[in-house]
């Protein structure tokens, strides 16, 4: 790859100066490890201040970990996780979900990453049946694992149908920055206050250098992660570095700024490549990432300038993830290149 910034993922990307200048301003001195300390304490409470007082909270390294740690917290093995066939859970942790909770995951099929109740409804049998795994938890990506988005009433839908079936709801939120400046809503607005029982909450997509929380909304699913935490391997010595980049992540709406300049950078890619008529954009841009269709002999000449990955070998559809540093000249000389490509 000759240009320093493809389009291949929002996980490519740098880390943000000021999360790094965080990071290096905690660097100093002694403090108690394990999140005793007291920028674990600040963090905490910035994260409470955006979810609510009565939420629990916990920090742990990497996505998958707050996945598959939130899903352990709230499931039994004998019970079945639902989630689309493009969920991260079910096509990018290698398996994690099912060999760390025992669980079975059932993969629905969605035009554009977005589960809906009467996707969900054909999943919904089995129950108090012994010979059946039982359903116990709806999981849902914000933003999708296609760019699209969740509006607060779709996600209210969708935890109104898992309360009455004795069901909980997980999100997995490593793009819902992205998903939360597209709606132009608080975290909570698409979280808390719309069902969901679980959240994983990242940062690592958008400007941090790594670090996730699970977010309780009910206590009581809470009471023994502690101790999940430190069986999964996420409990983090020197937590005052995770801590830290979360405190600057959420103060003076960086984290706001980072994915709006994410999103903008996408809709203009989307924007400039739709006026290509051999090129088709294959969902609705809402987020931070562009699904389009192009010829396939041209991929491996655009990736050896950009890289991105291809989303479906058959179709020759392709993935490209904008970032919070992408900049417009990145755009406009990929898209000048693909002209150029395609006379």
């Amino acid at each position: 790859m000759k240009n320093p910034r493809g389009f291949a993922s929002d996980n490519n990307a740098t880390v943000h100066e000021e999360i790094m200048k965080a990071m290096q301003n905690v660097n100093s001195g002694h403090t108690i490890g394990y999140g005793d300390d007291i920028y674990t304490e600040s963090a905490i409470g910035k994260l409470k201040e955006i979810f609510g007082k009565d939420v629990d909270i916990y920090l742990v390294f990497i996505g998958t970990a707050a996945n598959v740690l939130g899903l352990d917290a709230i499931t039994q093995s004998y019970n079945s996780i639902i989630c689309a066939e493009t969920s991260h859970i079910h096509q990018d942790e290698c398996g994690a979900p099912e060999k760390f909770t025992g669980c079975k995951l059932l993969p629905v099929s969605t035009d554009d990453g977005k589960l809906t109740p009467t996707l969900i409804e054909k999943h919904l049998y089995g129950f108090d049946f012994e010979h059946h795994s039982q359903p116990k938890v709806i999981s849902i990506t914000q933003a999708t694992e296609m760019g699209t988005v969740y509006r607060p009433d779709e996600i209210k839908a969708i935890s109104g149908l898992a309360r009455k079936n004795g069901m909980l709801l997980h999100m997995d939120g490593a793009r819902i920055a992205n998903a939360a400046a597209s709606l132009g809503v608080g975290f909570k607005e698409i979280t808390g206050d719309v069902g969901v029982d679980v959240l994983s909450f990242g940062g690592t997509k958008n400007g941090m250098m790594y670090g996730e929380a699970v977010v309780f909304f009910n206590k009581k699913h809470s009471e023994q992660f502690k101790y999940i935490r430190k069986q999964g391997m996420q409990l983090a010595s020197k937590m005052r570095f995770i801590s830290a980049q979360f405190e600057s992540y959420l103060s003076n709406d960086l984290w706001l700024q980072n994915a709006l300049h994410a999103n903008k950078m996408a809709r203009l890619l989307a924007n400039l490549v739709t006026e290509i008529s051999e090129i088709k954009v294959t969902q609705k841009v809402e987020s931070n990432g562009v699904f389009a269709l192009i010829p396939k002999d041209l991929i491996p000449i655009l990736q050896n300038e950009y890289f991105f990955y291809v989303w479906n070998e058959e179709t020759s559809e392709v993935r490209w993830m904008t970032s919070f540093d992408t900049r417009e000249e990145d755009v406009y000389n990929f898209v000048k290149l693909l002209k150029t490509h395609l006379k």
